[in-house]
C-alpha cells in the first residue's frame, strides 16, 4: 500500500479545520458559570459546572490533537511525514491512514 501524501496532508487541514470549527463553537460551554441562586438553582448550577468542566476538559484535547496535527504538518514541509522520528523507517501506510499525525512506526511506538 502507497502513500498518497498530498490526501494525507488534505486529511490533516480538513481536521484541523474541524476541531478549529469546533472549539469556536463550544465556546460558550467553556465561560465562567456565574454564581447566581436567585436566577439559577443549586442543582442547575452543579449541572452547569459539569458541562463546563467537560466542556474544558474536550478543549484540551482538541488542543492537544491539533499541536499533533500542526507538527504532522511541519513534518510534511520537511519532506518527513511518514517516516518514524525515533528509527527514520518508513511508518506504515495503514498505521498514517488511522492517525495522519503519527510520528512513531509501530515497533518504536511499543517501544521495541
Amino acid at each position: 500500500m502507497t502513500i498518497d501524501m498530498a490526501a494525507l496532508v488534505a486529511h490533516i487541514r480538513a481536521e484541523i479545520t474541524e476541531i478549529e470549527a469546533a472549539e469556536r463553537a463550544t465556546a460558550w460551554n467553556r465561560e465562567a458559570v456565574e454564581l447566581d441562586q436567585q436566577s439559577v438553582g443549586r442543582l442547575s448550577r452543579m449541572d452547569a459546572l459539569q458541562v463546563q468542566a467537560m466542556a474544558l476538559a474536550e478543549s484540551r484535547r482538541r488542543g492537544q490533537r491539533l499541536v499533533a496535527l500542526k507538527a504532522a504538518l511541519k513534518r510534511a514541509d520537511e519532506d518527513e511525514l511518514g517516516w518514524c522520528q525515533e528509527c527514520g523507517e518508513e511508518i506504515a501506510a495503514g498505521r498514517l491512514a488511522l492517525d495522519p499525525a503519527t510520528p512513531l512506526c509501530i515497533a518504536c511506538a511499543q517501544g521495541l
